[in-house]
């Protein structure tokens, strides 16, 4: 009987099967290559909810699942400030 996956695990799996030669693969190269990683190492990733910074936080959370070499990630929410017509009406949670 074949198992109906959540929302979230049909995007973490794309990443590995269905983008694995657009994002994957050139990811763990460069990780590999520059050595980004080493064991131990305690890793922030920013997230500004843009799709840039969403793609890298489940790259890295993929990279630290399926890796054999264990470091630490941890998350940073961040607001660029960037105000858009679209986001002018949301509130601040900060004043700047």
């Amino acid at each position: 009987m074949k198992r109906e996956l959540e929302p979230y695990q049909m995007i973490e799996r794309s990443i590995i099967k269905k983008y694995r030669k657009e994002l994957w693969t050139p990811f763990i190269v460069a990780v590999k290559r520059y050595e980004l990683v080493q064991e131990g190492d305690k890793i922030a990733v920013c997230i500004s909810g843009g799709k840039d910074s969403m793609l890298m936080a489940k790259l890295m959370q993929e990279l630290q699942k399926h890796s054999d070499v264990p470091f630490e990630l941890v998350f940073l929410v961040m607001d660029p400030g960037i105000r858009t017509p679209a986001s002018a009406s949301l509130p601040l949670r900060w004043k700047r």
